[in-house]
């Protein structure tokens, strides 16, 4: 029997600061939800992890992207709707105006509200959203992934002459109502494809939009295995490490008694 060297007290020693050290890091785990609470739990897991929130970020700000592009054509076809509107409008006028009973009077009040809604239109191809126009007919490309690959929206031009030159057509003759009524069902062909068109962009981008948020869900997933701890299992965890710090704390205290035992031999 020794009393300088306690091995039995060294050897409870290490094994009680074991045990501490994963009651502490069960611990941290509860407290803040996660598995990984420093590099030193898991470095190739928090690699991994950082990866995949990196990715979810740009995934997020491309579905953005798609957002905005998806409101940027709903506000394109409301104003078409409006324009659409005056168009059949104009069309009636146009048949109105040809009828050979009306005077020359009448035709001139047609010819009036015919022209009010032909500028109605040129006024909407000058609208923007957020300081982009609506209808200056330029192609759009809208980012769609965290690759930055990109969709082609197309554009709607209001400002083509199909349109815009409706404003110099008069109702002031049969022969002038004849060639509007021309002029008008051509720009109702016209706008019926750039609503198509709007259409789908629509439902493209919104196909993206769905597919980046199932991507999103997935990424979260599988993150949520590397970085999120299970509660049930961890709570275990710490019910037993939490125990043999409380019996190494008592088996401490027994084995840095031992030595007192010699003190038997001397007296």
């Amino acid at each position: 029997m020794v009393i300088n060297t306690n091995i039995s007290a060294q050897t409870t020693a290490s094994l009680l600061e074991q045990s501490s050290s994963a009651l502490s890091m069960s611990l941290a785990r509860l407290s803040s939800g996660s598995k990984i609470t420093s590099p030193a739990d898991d470095s190739a897991g928090l690699a991994v992890s950082m990866n995949l929130v990196a990715e979810m970020g740009d995934n997020t700000a491309a579905s953005n992207n798609v957002g905005d592009a998806i409101s940027f054509n709903q506000t394109q076809d409301g104003y078409l709707q409006q324009v659409s509107t005056a168009l059949d409008r104009m069309s009636e006028l146009s048949v109105e105006a040809q009828d050979v009973t009306k005077s020359s009077s009448d035709r001139t009040l047609y010819n009036n509200e015919f022209n009010t809604l032909a500028n109605y239109v040129n006024n909407v191809s000058t609208q923007n959203f957020n300081g982009v126009s609506l209808f200056d007919g330029a192609n759009l490309s809208v980012t769609i992934d965290n690759n930055a690959n990109t969709y082609t929206n197309k554009g709607v031009d209001l400002t083509a002459s199909v349109y815009s030159g409706l404003a110099s057509d008069s109702l002031t003759t049969t022969t002038g109502a004849v060639a509007a009524l021309s002029a008008v069902t051509t720009a109702i062909g016209q706008l019926a494809s750039d609503r198509a068109n709007i259409g789908a962009n629509e439902e493209t981008l919104t196909d993206y939009s769905n597919e980046l948020s199932t991507l999103n869900n997935n990424l979260s997933a599988a993150n949520s295995q590397i970085m999120d701890v299970d509660v049930a299992q961890e709570s275990t965890t710490y019910a037993k490490e939490n125990i043999l710090v409380q019996t190494g704390t008592a088996m401490l205290a027994q084995a840095n008694s031992l030595p007192q035992i010699a003190l038997k031999l001397l007296s």
